[in-house]
């Protein structure tokens, strides 16, 4: 990483990373100190580059989003999550949450979150049905098993890909648009998964594997909005999604996999993608 740019921490730069990013320019911003903010350049060959658009970023060439100027930036790397990309960092704080409540209390947990309700009755475990949800009013489940990990190497995995394709699609869209795509994706690969006949099931991967579409094609469609994803993770992403759906996982461990939920969560992206991509492309919201 190369040293770019440091700037008070109180300023506002939305308006440049969102020129950084536009221009296929990898970054990352610290903070150095309770004053200070650095911006990091990923490829060093790409200074010069850089360098003008902080030019015309100082000349107040660059439009800001609405609104952003007024807000500060909080203390702390948690506080910078939130100020970056504060629905994002909430649904990855949440996922968290609920993972440490499932170490706490377990089943508990688990049987308030599955997709359809589940319970022990004289031994007997009993499964409800869609209609059950519906008729006691406990639509959240539609969602829900979206927030629950089994597993810390579950939990990290989704959370960073959460982290990496939200942000984005948060910063350069707004929180509306991101919690759209994460509702409409976690109910799509939800119901796909249950199709299958499964009942116990967790996971934010497929809203992982619909941020990657989306992201992916309003990269490609609309090259100007700011969004970037490097080719080589879309194929291991896409590459590990086949691959899990093969016999060979199950030799490594990987045989207990939410694989239609990948799918539906991915052909969802696409979907969205595609048509909002062709929008940007336009100059259309």
């Amino acid at each position: 990483m190369y040293r770019l740019l440091e700037l008070p921490r109180q300023q506002d730069i939305v308006a440049l990373r969102r020129a950084l990013w536009a221009h296929r320019i990898g970054h990352q911003v610290t903070d150095e100190d309770e004053a200070t903010q650095v911006i990091w350049l990923a490829d060093p060959r790409q200074r010069d580059d850089a360098a003008r658009l902080i030019e015309q970023w100082q000349r107040g060439e660059l439009a800001s989003r609405p609104g952003a100027s007024t807000r500060r930036r909080s203390s702390g790397m948690v506080g910078s999550a939130f100020t970056q990309a504060p629905l994002a960092a909430a649904c990855v704080a949440l996922c968290v949450a609920v993972f440490g409540l499932m170490t706490l209390f377990g089943d508990r947990v688990v049987t308030a979150l599955t997709f359809v309700p589940v319970e022990a009755v004289s031994g007997r475990l009993t499964v409800g049905t869609l209609g059950d949800s519906l008729a006691s009013g406990q639509i959240w489940r539609f969602v829900s098993p979206a927030l629950m990990h089994f597993g810390w190497m579950h939990l990290v995995f989704n959370m960073l890909w959460l982290w990496y394709f939200g942000r984005q699609v948060e910063a350069l869209q707004g929180p509306v648009r991101l919690a759209a795509l994460i509702v409409v994706a976690a109910l799509v690969s939800n119901l796909a998964q249950y199709a299958t006949g499964t009942v116990l099931f967790g996971g934010m991967s497929g809203v992982d594997y619909a941020l990657l579409g989306y992201v992916w094609l309003m990269a490609r469609r609309a090259p100007g909005s700011g969004f970037f994803v490097p080719q080589m993770l879309v194929v291991f992403m896409l590459a590990w999604m086949v691959f899990t759906m093969t016999d060979m996982a199950g030799l490594f461990g990987f045989g207990n996999v939410a694989n239609e939920a990948h799918l539906g969560g991915l052909l969802i992206g696409l979907a969205a993608g595609w048509w909002a991509g062709g929008r940007a492309a336009r100059g259309e919201r």
